[in-house]
């Protein structure tokens, strides 16, 4: 059985979640308190050095770090990944978009105001990052201005991997309500069957 290794409020691991469960693939789930440093620990370093979650353990035990890799992983050979190569192409565009466009400028923002104290020189970056948050979540407008889904009109791995931070964006200060098509696309991902919310832990695991 596969283990995922995860911090609940995480919304990198959310996506794996989310995706297991839509899947209906059984795993082992193992909380880690990242606030707390337990990512950081020897034996946690051994399988991945870069000390960060989530994390995904095979049967064999070979690990795999890294949110999108993982769901690229799962979701390999599966109707969440198209298998027309440009449509396969577009699915890994949007996933980077969401790495290095819109996580660091809508997810930043959430931990900080979550999990942070209000005295915490991090704080001074909100301002900036919103605005860049905001042009991410304007692009993610117009994209979705005649589509239902990002690529290809059908729901994937492209929608889990820019849904789990968009969808709690308000928490770290983001209003989404000049943003009509994408709070409609919102509403689709979280109508699709199997669905599973950020913070419900994983039952019987």
């Amino acid at each position: 059985m596969i283990t995922l290794y995860d911090y609940l409020d995480s919304g990198n691991g959310y996506k794996v979640r989310l995706l297991l469960a839509q899947l209906g693939t059984p795993y082992r789930y193992i909380e880690l308190d990242i606030l707390t440093g337990e990512s950081r620990t020897p034996q946690f370093l051994a399988r991945n050095p870069n000390g960060r979650i989530p994390l995904l353990e095979l049967a064999d035990g070979r690990c795999l770090p890294e949110s999108d890799a993982i769901l690229w992983y799962l979701a390999e050979g599966t109707r969440f990944v198209p298998s027309e190569r440009f449509e396969r192409a577009q699915v890994l565009q949007w996933m980077f978009f969401e790495q290095y466009s819109h996580e660091p400028c809508v997810a930043t923002p959430r931990f900080i105001m979550r999990h942070l104290p209000a005295d915490s020189p991090r704080r001074t970056d909100l301002p900036q990052l919103l605005v860049r948050g905001r042009e991410a979540l304007g692009v993610m407008e117009k994209h979705l201005d005649r589509r239902e889904f990002f690529v290809g009109e059908r729901y994937g791995i492209a929608d889990i991997a820019l849904y789990a931070y968009t969808h709690v964006a308000a928490d770290g200060g983001h209003d989404l309500a000049p943003y009509p098509k994408l709070r409609a696309w919102l509403q689709r991902v979280a109508a699709q069957p199997q669905h599973v919310l950020l913070l419900e832990r994983p039952s019987g695991r």
